[in-house]
């Protein structure tokens, strides 16, 4: 089969830093299904592993963790699937990626595509959704209330993949007051078109913007990038116990500053569940089905904002390439001719 993959890190603009390259069929394991590939989203994930790992000798790494497509066959103990379905997933950073005409996915973490969506579309969900939701409702618990704070949720860095999504969910299935940052008057836009109640600058003083909102501090903060650089402001802004969550890589996080108010600090990594095939690994299948209701009911929508026609080695490149310059807004697609 034919797929993308690479050899080395290199800098995106390299002809040699992803590369056309011929693969057998992926072998199924017993829970597997065996999707062919319709579409695929491009991540920072992408980026950072493209970036920074270096595989075996003489091996490609294939990358791709959002993908939509058909599954072809699957594994002798699967049955949650059967050929024919049109499925959407994120699939395990421990395995072959999308980057190719076929993946092999373990059928727990999928679940079938939203009906009212292309593949396309259907692409740019899985990997974000599933991200925002673990995020609100499995680290912060924001549907538990802070005693005394405001019950809203500041989203740093909101217009992107992730906070695209946190906005709609927050919004849609609580009744929390979200706030998102945003530093451009294009994003600034995309975010309220999402649903965000207020949109502050992240350029600018944080806890200065949160007290001139009127509503007190909140009891909530998920910070989506450079939470480094942030925290000083959080701490100052967020109400004592209230809670933290990042999903980024910061080298070094001092968290002295979180004791005085009992702030509680809680990462997210969307692949921990099949990367340790956790004892609840099912729910990420689960968590789709939810956001494919959701999506066909109207409730949310995709927050794909560039599609890129073709699956190749070049038009992969150009994905990355618009990803690392750090402005994006909303997914970057690419899907079959």
């Amino acid at each position: 089969m034919k797929a993308i993959g690479f050899n080395r890190p290199l800098p995106a603009s390299d002809p040699a830093s992803l590369q056309d390259i011929d693969l057998p069929e992926p072998e199924l394991r017993p829970r597997d299904i065996l999707v062919e590939v319709r579409a695929i989203a491009v991540n920072p994930a992408d980026v950072k592993v493209r970036a920074s790992h270096t595989p075996a000798e003489n091996t490609y790494r294939v990358l791709g963790w959002d993908a939509a497509g058909i599954v072809k066959a699957v594994g002798n103990d699967a049955t949650f699937f059967k050929p024919g379905d049109e499925v959407y997933f994120a699939g395990s950073i421990n395995r072959q990626g999308a980057y190719a005409d076929y993946v092999a996915v373990d059928e727990r973490i999928a679940a079938r595509k939203p009906n009212s969506l292309d593949f396309s579309h259907a692409a740019a969900l899985p990997l974000t959704a599933i991200t925002a939701w673990e995020t609100l409702f499995d680290r912060l618990n924001i549907r538990q209330p802070v005693a005394g704070a405001a019950d809203a949720l500041l989203i740093i860095g909101a217009a992107g993949g992730v906070g695209s999504m946190a906005i709609q969910l927050a919004k849609q299935l609580t009744g929390l007051t979200v706030i998102a940052s945003a530093s451009r008057a294009e994003s600034q836009q995309w975010c309220l078109e999402l649903g965000a109640d207020h949109v502050i600058n992240h350029h600018e003083d944080l806890p200065e913007q949160i007290a001139a909102i009127g509503i007190g501090k909140p009891a909530f903060v998920f910070s989506t990038n450079h939470t480094k650089t942030y925290l000083r402001q959080i701490v100052e802004l967020i109400a004592p116990q209230g809670r933290i969550a990042l999903i980024d890589d910061p080298d070094v996080l001092d968290i002295t500053p979180l004791k005085s108010k009992s702030l509680s600090l809680h990462w997210e990594f969307m692949f921990t569940r099949p990367l340790y095939e956790t004892a609840d690994m099912s729910g990420q299948g689960k968590l789709l089905t939810e956001v494919a209701r959701l999506v066909d009911t109207g409730q949310i929508r995709s927050t794909l904002n560039h599609e890129i026609k073709g699956i190749n080695a070049a038009n992969l490149r150009l994905a990355h390439e618009l990803l690392e310059r750090g402005d994006r807004i909303g997914k970057v697609v690419l899907s079959r001719e």
